[in-house]
């Protein structure tokens, strides 16, 4: 029985354990950090649970296709719910709240722009179409080299995708009003790039948004991380937590041992699910597959700046699980990020209040509190002073809008930021969400899920296929494991 030691316990590495251990490998996990999850950790204090990470949980098809995968289904590790309104957005003097399902929210949307009823049936049914596609074939495909993508179907496939459009001008064919506009260019933000950068293709996250919902899961986005482990270790998975890697010895182009702050490990094959650059910065420079020069000249998805909060009162009703606060410049922020990197001078931000939802995350007559403002990887002024400027302008523009100072009721308040990313995730430049999705760094052109110089070494995660985010993690991980399970003699016994 081949033995695979796995790097890392995030959800692509949860995935392909899973899956590897179900093909008949024998599979170790390694993480550096305490609890399995990635940047899906949780904390508590003061009585209160903080999501540390993920709070969108699009595309449950993803996930009941993964427990499916292996006789369960979600609903026996966690409940989810919807959420109706799926979230609200604040233009400032008026904030929306976004109704869930295709339906209710096209008539919404007449309300504001004559026609957006039937041109949201379009551009959905539209949106529906590439999600099939991308779900059913391109996310599937390790993309290791052009014949993949060969064959007839697929070819068809990608001629109805909209790659060679942007989606900037995709939703600018269907609705005329700037705040629909960017209500529909908002959720390619989760990949990591402006909507005039990402191809049209990606129209598949409105799909996701609109039809199939915004949900939460109760406890938290921590909850899926213990049911994938619970899965995996189902499946004979072994776990090993507070265990940092930190080097490799090799037999010729092959790893021969890993060496970690306990011990060492002689497997058969070593799959890293930790970020991709660091993993090849334990390589030496001849077994690297991409040099120092191509990681920089990558387009990174943002980082953020988080605050998790812990309040003494609640917030009124009028404030819902999720807010997005676009009471300011949405083109200028976005070029702060991609054109120009500078911490933004006037920021969009994001408010998730999970309390509202799930009494569990919070003590009674209490709310809790996430916020964030996305910002450029790769910046060098992450100080304290910098955090808290940038706390008290959210702080401000929420009292604009519910007309309550929450700095009066803070019980718990801890920021994170770029060097936290590093520290925790070795994340390269600090980012938060992987590698952009932009048409140059799709599918084939995104670093390799097989180490193009080390014979036994393999990759998964938001830097490789098929991207950033939870749902494409888990798929991540699936991907892999079927491509070593292909091109491996896995011998039992």
């Amino acid at each position: 029985m081949k033995k695979v030691l796995i790097i890392g316990a995030g959800f692509s590495s949860l995935s392909a354990a899973a899956h590897l251990a179900k093909r008949g490998f024998d599979v170790t996990v390694l993480e550096k950090n305490s609890m399995s999850g990635g940047r899906a950790q949780n904390y508590q204090a003061e009585g209160f649970t903080f999501d540390m990470g993920p709070s969108w949980y699009w595309m449950p098809d993803v996930f009941d296709r993964y427990f499916e995968n292996f006789g369960y289904q979600t609903s026996d590790f966690y409940k989810l719910e919807r959420l109706d309104p799926s979230y609200s957005v604040v233009w400032g003097a008026e904030t929306w709240k976004i109704p869930s399902g295709t339906k209710a929210l096209g008539q919404y949307l007449e309300t504001i722009e004559t026609g957006a009823a039937a041109q949201l049936d379009l551009f959905i049914e539209q949106a529906g179409k590439k999600y099939a596609v991308a779900m059913g074939d391109l996310v599937n495909n390790p993309s290791m080299n052009w014949v993949e993508f060969a064959n007839l179907k697929m070819a068809k496939s990608l001629v109805s995708m909209d790659l060679f459009s942007n989606m900037k001008k995709h939703v600018a064919k269907y609705f005329k009003h700037p705040k629909i506009q960017q209500l529909f260019e908002f959720p390619v933000l989760f990949l990591g790039a402006s909507a005039s950068q990402i191809p049209a293709l990606y129209s598949l996250m409105n799909y996701a948004d609109v039809e199939l919902g915004t949900w939460y899961p109760a406890g938290g986005f921590r909850e899926i991380a213990k049911a994938m482990e619970e899965v995996a270790k189902l499946q004979g998975v072994q776990f090993r937590y507070n265990e940092a890697v930190t080097h490799f010895t090799f037999n010729g182009s092959a790893i021969n041992e890993v060496h970690t702050n306990k011990g060492k490990y002689q497997p058969d094959l070593v799959l890293s699910g930790a970020d991709y650059q660091f993993t090849e910065t334990l390589l030496p420079p001849s077994l690297q597959s991409y040099t120092a020069a191509y990681w920089d000249s990558r387009v990174m998805a943002p980082s953020c700046l988080i605050f998790y909060i812990g309040l003494n009162t609640k917030l009124p009703a009028s404030v819902l699980h999720h807010t997005l606060f676009f009471d300011a410049d949405f083109e200028k922020h976005n070029h702060e990020i991609y054109q120009n990197p500078k911490m933004p001078s006037d920021p969009l931000f994001y408010m998730c209040c999970p309390s509202k939802t799930d009494s569990s995350v919070a003590p009674a007559d209490c709310e809790n509190l996430f916020l964030l403002i996305p910002i450029a990887a790769g910046l060098n002024n992450d100080e304290e002073a910098v955090r808290e400027h940038y706390f008290n302008v959210m702080v401000n523009r929420i009292q604009q809008q519910t007309g309550v100072d929450i700095r009066e009721n803070i019980v718990h308040k801890r920021s994170y930021c770029t060097k936290d990313f590093i520290t925790d995730y070795h994340s390269f430049k600090g980012n938060a969400y992987g590698l952009a999705n932009t048409l140059m760094q799709t599918a084939i052109l995104k670093p390799k899920i097989k180490s193009k110089k080390v014979s036994n070494l393999y990759f998964t995660g938001q830097l490789t296929v098929p991207g950033p985010g939870v749902p494409p993690s888990i798929i991540s991980g699936a991907v892999v494991a079927e491509y070593i399970s292909k091109n491996t003699k896995n011998q039992n016994g």
